[in-house]
Order: C-alpha cells, then sequence, then structure tokens
C-alpha cells in the first residue's frame, strides 16, 4: 500500500539506493541479501585495487585481535581522511595516506612527515601503496602493500610521555634479490602553539643519539627525531642558489637473511633543555615496546572501571566504547597550565594551531556530563579544578585557553579568553551533577567561592526580564551569521535558569540553607519567565531567541531541546516543537540541523545556521527521550554513533554539512564533545540512566527500542555499591537482575517506558508481590518499582501485555549523499488505545520498513501493509507515493483488536 501524500520540495537530491555497505549487517530480503553478497564482492576487490578503495567505502570490520582489547577498526585506506594517535602529552595528527605532523605540548616539532621506500634501484612514496588502516585505542596503523613487499607503519604515542614512536615492521619475499629499506622524510616545524612563538631555530644532525637535534637560540625547547638504526642523514638547506626544507634519514635494509624486520623512529620533546629531551628520547626508544603494552592496558582498564554496556546492536555497543576512548584522549597534560579536557583535534599544515586542541570551558562541561553518566568522576573534577585556575576575578568562567595562554598575555591581548556567555552558568551546572553522581560534596565546599563567584557574574548580565542576556556579554550557542545580533537566546536563558537549581542545590549540601530556600524561589520565577517569553502562541513552538527590542525571534531550532535535557518546559508544549524537529527539514541523517532548511536564513555550509553538529544531535537525543519521544531520540542517537565508525575511525567529528554526508572542510575530526554526543545519549537518554549518590539512589528509566530484547549495564557505582543490570524482555513480561557488590546503602527505582496501549499485571521482586505505581505521560507510561538493594542478587519481574511497540534504525547514507532514511515526525493513539496513527517523512518513490513488537494484535491497516522478514519476525512496510528525490508527508493508520485481559 502506498502513502498518498502532495510532494514537498527539498533542497537535497536522492541518486540511487541506499550505500549498500551502509546496510545493516543482517539483511532481511532477498534484494538486501544480494546487495549483502555484492558488497562482499566490493569490498575483496577493494583490498587489491587502490582506486576502488577511494570510491567505495565498505562496512567497518570489527575485527577479532589477539590484543589485549577487542576494539580493532579497519578498513581499506581513504587517503584523506583524519588518522590520529594521542597521549596525554603529545600528539600524532595526519591522514591514511601516511603524512603526520608530531607535537609536544603546546610545541610542534614537525610536519609533512612520511616514509617511503628504496628496492630495486627504486623510491617509491609510501602514500601511493597504502592499502589498510587499522585502529586500536593506543595505536594506529597502515598497511602498505606492492607485488614482492608489505610494511606495516604503526603510530603510537605513550599516554604520559612527551613523545611518540613509529614502528616499521617490513617484510620482503625478494630478500635474496631486491633489498627493501625504508626512508623517514619530513619537513622541521619547530614553533610553539599559536600565538606564542619561537625566535631563531635551528636544526642538526645528533651522531650519537643517530638524531636531529631541533632547539631555539635560548636552548629551552628541544626535540629529537632519530632512530636507533638511522643512517645516511639528509638535512635542510638554504641558500642564494638553492634550498631544501625536506630531512630525511634512512632505516638500514632488512637483516641479512631475513624477510622480515622491524624498525622504529622515536621522536621526544622537552621544555627544560636538551638533557631532558634526551632522556626522554631514550627512554622512549628504549621502553617502546612495554610502553605499547602498557596503553594498550591503560585503556582496557578505563573501559573496565566505568560503566559497560552488552547491547543487541553491536554497533552502537562499539561505538559507545570507542566514545568512551575518545573522550578520555581529550584530557591533555600542558607542563605550563595543567591538566584539563580539550574541544579536539585536527591538523595544523603550516600553522601552529593543531585543530581545536585548546582548553575550552563549555566543551569540557557539555563532555564532563558524559564522563559522569560513565562513572568516570576523576575525569570531571579535572577539567572543573582546571577551569577554576582561569576564573576571571568577576566571576565569568574562561571560553578558550590556548596551550600556550601562559606563554603570552592571553586574557587581556586576544579576544577569546572570555568571548562565551554559556560556560558561566554550565560551570555550576556541571558542579552540581559531578556532586550528586559522586557525592563528592567536599568539593563543592572548597570551590564555593568559584561557585558564588559565577552566580554574581550571571545576575549582572540580567536584562530587564530577569534573563541572562548574550548581547554585550559573550556568545551563548550562535557565534556570528544571520541569526544574530540577539538580547538572549532561550539556551542562555536555560543554562542560567538551571544555574541557580543546581547552585541552590549545592548551597543546600554545604549547608547554606537561606541561600538555597532563595535560589530556588529565583529558580522557579525564571522558569515562568522563559516559558512565557519565549513560546510562540503563533507559530505553536519555541523561539530561538528574543531580539534587542525583547521581541521573540520566532524561528524553531534544535537549541530548544537544551532546556528539554533539563526539564524545564511544560510537556503540552515541547510536543509541537518536537513534531517539527523531528521532520524532514530539521532532522538529517546524520543528525540536527540547527535551524530548518527551509528557513531563508539557512546555509548548509552556515558553521552557526544550517550545518549539523553532534552536539545538537544529541541534545535533541536526551531531550527527545526525557519528553518520551522515543522514535526520533534513538534515530539521533544513532546518527551519532554510527559516525564514530565512519569518518576517521573511532572518532565523532565537529560539525557536518546540513544538506551532504560531509564533514565542513573546517571540522575537527577527533571532536570531544561529540564523543561524549554518544555516551550521554545512550545512558542519560535511552536507558535514563541516573546515578545520586547524595541519596544513595539509581534510577533506570529505559526507552528500548522495540526489537530489543535484552540488554546489560555493567560497573554502574553508587558510591562504594557496584550494580550489574540486566534487562530482558518477553512475551508477558520484563525483568530486572540485579547484582550488587560494597558495602553500603542502595536503592533502585526502575521504571521501563511501556505503549499506552499496555496492561500491566503484577510486580514481583525474588518472587514477592509488590506495589508498581504506573506514571503516564500522554506519550507512553512508565511502570515504577523502587527497592532496596540489600542482597548480592535480585530479581524483578513485571507482567506486561498488549505492549504493541514500532523499531526504526536509521543508516547513514553514502559520503556525499544527501538524506533519504524515514523520519517518524509523531505518534498519537485514540482514547480507547485502538488506533495508532504515524505522521511520516520519507522519499517519495522509496519503501522503508518498520520493526514491530506484539504485532498479532494488529486487526487493519491504512498506508501500510504488514509483511515477515526470513525469520518471521512482523514487520510494517511503507511506501511513498509519487516520482523524483523529494521528501513527502503520509499518515498510516493501525488498527487493533480488542484488548486482551492482562496475564495474572
Amino acid at each position: 500500500m502506498q502513502v498518498n501524500a502532495a510532494r514537498l520540495p527539498y533542497k537535497s537530491t536522492f541518486e540511487g539506493a541506499m550505500a549498500p555497505q551502509h546496510e545493516p549487517a543482517s539483511c532481511k530480503t532477498p534484494r538486501r541479501w544480494l546487495v549483502f553478497t555484492l558488497r562482499i564482492t566490493l569490498a575483496l576487490l577493494i583490498a587489491v585495487s587502490p582506486m576502488l578503495a577511494q570510491e567505495i567505502d565498505p562496512t567497518v570490520r570489527h575485527s577479532s585481535d589477539s590484543s589485549p582489547n577487542s576494539l580493532l577498526l579497519s578498513r581499506p585506506v581513504h587517503p584523506l581522511e583524519f588518522l590520529s594517535a594521542v597521549g596525554s602529552r603529545a600528539g600524532m595528527f595526519g591522514n591514511e595516506a601516511g603524512n603526520f605532523e608530531a607535537w609536544v605540548y603546546p610545541l610542534k616539532i614537525l610536519r609533512d612527515f612520511h616514509i617511503r621506500f628504496h628496492i630495486a634501484g627504486r623510491i617509491i612514496p609510501a602514500e601511493s601503496l597504502a592499502r589498510t588502516v587499522s585502529v586500536r585505542p593506543e595505536s594506529s596503523t597502515i598497511l602498505y602493500a606492492s607485488d614482492t613487499f608489505q610494511v606495516r607503519e604503526t603510530i603510537f604515542v605513550p599516554v604520559d610521555e612527551a613523545g611518540a614512536v613509529i614502528i616499521i615492521e617490513s617484510e620482503s619475499k625478494d630478500k635474496d634479490k631486491d633489498v627493501l629499506e625504508t626512508e623517514v622524510v619530513f619537513e622541521r616545524d619547530f614553533q610553539l602553539e599559536w600565538p606564542a612563538a619561537l625566535g631563531g631555530t635551528y636544526m642538526h644532525w645528533y651522531p650519537e643519539f643517530k638524531a636531529f637535534v631541533l632547539g631555539e637560540e635560548q636552548k629551552k625547547y628541544v626535540a629529537l627525531v632519530g632512530s636507533p638504526s638511522a643512517a645516511r642523514p639528509q638535512e635542510e638547506y638554504f641558500t642564494n642558489y638553492s634550498s631544501s626544507s625536506g630531512n630525511s634519514f634512512l632505516l638500514g635494509p632488512l637483516a641479512a637473511g631475513k624477510s622480515k624486520d622491524t624498525k622504529v623512529v622515536v621522536i621526544a620533546g622537552s621544555m627544560n633543555g636538551q638533557k631532558e629531551a634526551e632522556e626522554n628520547y631514550q627512554k622512549i626508544a628504549s621502553n617502546y615496546q612495554s610502553m605499547l603494552q602498557a596503553s594498550a592496558d591503560y585503556y582496557d582498564k578505563y573501559l573496565a572501571r566505568t560503566v559497560s554496556l552488552s547491547l543487541p546492536d553491536k554497533q552502537l555497543q562499539q561505538a559507545y566504547d570507542w566514545s568512551r576512548i575518545s573522550v578520555l584522549q581529550g584530557m591533555a597534560n600542558n607542563p605550563f597550565l595543567g591538566t584539563g579536557l580539550i574541544a579536539g583535534y585536527r591538523t595544523s599544515g603550516a600553522s601552529q594551531r593543531p585543530g581545536f586542541a585548546w582548553f575550552f570551558g563549555r566543551d569540557a562541561i557539555w563532555t564532563s556530563f558524559a564522563l559522569n553518566a560513565e562513572g568516570d568522576f576523576s575525569g570531571t573534577r579535572t577539567a572543573l579544578e582546571f577551569l577554576t585556575h582561569f576564573q576571571r576575578a568577576d566571576g565569568k568562567v574562561p571560553h578558550e585557553i590556548s596551550q600556550s595562554a601562559s606563554l603570552v598575555d592571553w586574557f587581556r591581548d586576544y579576544p577569546y579568553g572570555f568571548a562565551s556567555a554559556d560556560a558561566t552558568p554550565l560551570f555550576i551546572v556541571g558542579m552540581n551533577d559531578y556532586v550528586h553522581g559522586s557525592g563528592d560534596v567536599d568539593f563543592a565546599t572548597s570551590k564555593w567561592d568559584n561557585l558564588w563567584r559565577a552566580y554574581q557574574f550571571l545576575k549582572s548580565t540580567y536584562d530587564s526580564n530577569g534573563l541572562p542576556r548574550n548581547f554585550g556579554v559573550g556568545h551563548g550557542w550562535v557565534e556570528g551569521g544571520p541569526l544574530l545580533p540577539v538580547e538572549t537566546e532561550l539556551y542562555q536563558s536555560s543554562l542560567g535558569a538551571e544555574a541557580l537549581l543546581a547552585l541552590s542545590n549545592l548551597a543546600h549540601l554545604t549547608g547554606k540553607e537561606d541561600v538555597s530556600r532563595q535560589l530556588l524561589q529565583d529558580y522557579s520565577q525564571q522558569k515562568q519567565i522563559i516559558n512565557e517569553k519565549f513560546w510562540s502562541a503563533s507559530k505553536n513552538t519555541y523561539s530561538f531567541a528574543l531580539d534587542s527590542e525583547g521581541h521573540q525571534v520566532e524561528i524553531p531550532s534544535v537549541l530548544a531541546t537544551v532546556p528539554l535535557w533539563f526539564d524545564l518546559l511544560p510537556d503540552n508544549r515541547v510536543q509541537p516543537t518536537l513534531d517539527k524537529l523531528a521532520d524532514f527539514d530539521h532532522q538529517a541523517d546524520w543528525g540536527m540541523r540547527i535551524i530548518s532548511s527551509e528557513n531563508p536564513l539557512y546555509d548548509p555550509g552556515g558553521y552557526h545556521f544550517g550545518a549539523v553538529w553532534p552536539l545538537f544531535t544529541g541534545w535533541a537525543s536526551v531531550g527527545e527521550y526525557r519528553y518520551h519521544r522515543p522514535l526520533p531520540a534513538y534515530a539521533n542517537l544513532r546518527s551519532n554513533a554510527m559516525l564514530a565508525l565512519d569518518g576517521s575511525l573511532g572518532h565523532v567529528t565537529e560539525v557536518l554539512s546540513g544538506d551532504y554526508y560531509q564533514p565542513l572542510s573546517t571540522s575537527s575530526p577527533q571532536q570531544i564533545w561529540s564523543a561524549a554526543m554518544v555516551i550521554s545519549p545512550i545512558l542519560r537518554g535511552m536507558f535514563g540512566l541516573e546515578v545520586d549518590e547524595i541519596s544513595h539512589r539509581l534510577k533506570l528509566s529505559p526507552h528500548v527500542p522495540a526489537d530489543w530484547k535484552a540488554f546489560e549495564i555493567d560497573n554502574v557505582h553508587v558510591g562504594n555499591v557496584v550494580l550489574n543490570l540486566k534487562y530482558r524482555r518477553v512475551a508477558g513480561s520484563i525483568t530486572l537482575d540485579v547484582a550488587r557488590s560494597g558495602a553500603g546503602d542502595c536503592t533502585v527505582e526502575f521504571a521501563p517506558a511501556v505503549s499506552l496501549r499496555a496492561d500491566v499485571g503484577g510486580t514481583t521482586i525474588d518472587g514477592r508481590a509488590v506495589r508498581s505505581e504506573i506514571s503516564g505521560t500522554g506519550e507512553d507510561q512508565h511502570i515504577v518499582t523502587k527497592f532496596t538493594v540489600s542482597s548480592t542478587n535480585t530479581a524483578v519481574q513485571i507482567r506486561v501485555s498488549n505492549d504493541f511497540g514500532i523499531a526504526y534504525s536509521p543508516i547513514l547514507p553514502l559520503p556525499g549523499e544527501s538524506s533519504q532514511s524515514l523520519k517518524i515526525v509523531s505518534e498519537s493513539w485514540t482514547a480507547n488505545k485502538n488506533e495508532l496513527t504515524l505522521q511520516l517523512a520519507g522519499i517519495s518513490g522509496k519503501q522503508y520498513e518498520l520493526a514491530l513488537s506484539d504485532a498479532a494484535q494488529v486487526v487493519a491497516l491504512d498506508g501500510a501493509e504488514l509483511v515477515k522478514d526470513e525469520q518471521g519476525n512482523a514487520r510494517l512496510r511503507v511506501k511513498f507515493s509519487g516520482e523524483g528525490p523529494f521528501y513527502v508527508h503520509g499518515k498510516v493508520l493501525i488498527r487493533f483488536s480488542s484488548k486482551a485481559k492482562s496475564r495474572k
């Protein structure tokens, strides 16, 4: 059956079918099975064809691996994709063709680092033979192969050392005929990160260490680049007649009679003179193998000590694990500034700014919500502590801090230090989130002066409405473009209100009851003002901002999901806004646009007026889950998660085009808060996982996709108590098994979502009948059971019948393509719950399938048909009428049989 709908214009174009390499691994129909078979064939061809490797992107493989971790990602090389290896003190940034730059913070040592091969009288650029790239948390490897030899180049940066190692493993079958030798080539780029700079710099060959020494006239900043096997160095030069900027050395041929050999290149730096640089160099050169193992162990232990998941969607699980690693790798240790969270990584090229490898205030706080959710409270405390060191005397919290900030008058001579207004309320909110999750009230007590000064600054920005201003204070989210100027954004005002509630909570915990009560009263008033001032009755939505005259800027924006994250807006007004945001003009297949693509101000490449940010997508997902809209919430969650397995492997990029699946050319490919927006939507959003150590309470309120039957959440810390949670759903019941260890009190509130049509029977805990409450939301209902976890194992069982559900897992299009996935705009039930209406948007002429649970209740359909997959599972098939690559709207009506009695 087809959906009858009028064609709606859409600026992007749709050409061809869905990308086979982005299809789900389990192909449900004969057509998809054919596509899947073709995909495997293409993948085999790619392995031997560098031309195809640049054009076709097969699904990333989760390879089995004998190393301590199981997070290996590998695929054919995409020469222009970002590839990195980072530690807390150093980083190598480059691409999959094998071109890198090296940093020991805050010093850039070199750029254009690459290798080439000498064999049979020829010199072969390595990039021409790049075949496969593999990444692990601790290292990245490029495989180069010709018809007679193979070389693996592994880029490794130890977790806590001021340097890097490049491991070259060579294999040649013609060892008796043609000797293979690898040459290392680079350009000296010995400078401090912008805006600081060094004076005259130099380089010379140091035979004792078989390394180049790079330095400057004061002999303070020094680096070594070399190898224990280095020979025949070639050095840059400049004369009146000719010049060369290249430097190189050979690593020596394969040993006599051997077909395999390993060589290493070592890069080390120091801010304290040549002696320390030499010590760092020798330490890394002598111990790189044990450092490599130690780094792998470090990441494994981090995954083991934070919240771990076992999910039926293995791609989602893998993206979650990699996102935890990526966020951890945002913690940088600068010798002059200390340790804090940076924004992200990207190559700097000929400049001295490596992407956004600066410390950012608001980035750190938005990331800290993910750290707290996964149980890394020490990471959050470090990030908060760092920000307090640079807080302005009047209380304003810093926005950007360059890694060379201590070497210049950063906060006076440059405009970036305190450019934003949102970092200040976010600091207060972030502190409260940390304290409630960790129970570390002492930290809040010790930082009360910082909190109070931040609050005083926030109050100083209030306008005549009592809302915190952006204009004249600092930008909120939007930094430039046609959406400005405004007096205050809904985003900024919402953070300001939440900061009042957060500080009220912190005041209560630190014994300041009078302050707490006053702040709570102020919060209630400001919350009411926000709802009055930003709600547009004429547009039936929340406005983006208030202009300089206090008038609404009546533009719906994804920024409205930020107050939803903090539960600031009333449900009856929020739902129409969420309907708009779930539609095709706001929601691309790879995430949320800041404004509608139909808005005249929209530009797909507009950094703050059209582009898709995974940050927005994460806000939307958490907000949608909090307001019980799991279908668009899951679509947004999965969009972010799949980005972690595409593009720069293991990382989530900063910003993408609004029209085409393509990062902006200025995007930081390894953006830390983007990775955080995989973690928060899963834990805080889909699972509704909340830890409150102050009250010794854990809340689990999951909105589980209809086609999920089970999941596990392990290593959830509630103070000294550690909980492992196992959720199962079978016909007629939902069960939760809780295993606990550790001493202390712990209460669990388990509140799974079921459909409005579902009938709830009794609840038992360890076989004993207990009372549950039903909490209806208008969109779904939650079965709330509260219990104390006093024994080693506790089993909760809830009897449920008639729990009809729908699931849809969108996939990413091919790079450069436009959106193609189905958009589920809204669901609405009749009063008797015997009819469900779905408002949808899809590509004209295209067919979609949705998974169903408890489909036996369906007796009739309008606008769709019921089909079964190869396993016999019911699916809803929808086809949109019309021709041409346009999004169209349509409606599906599902009628149900009269409800059966609940199972007893």
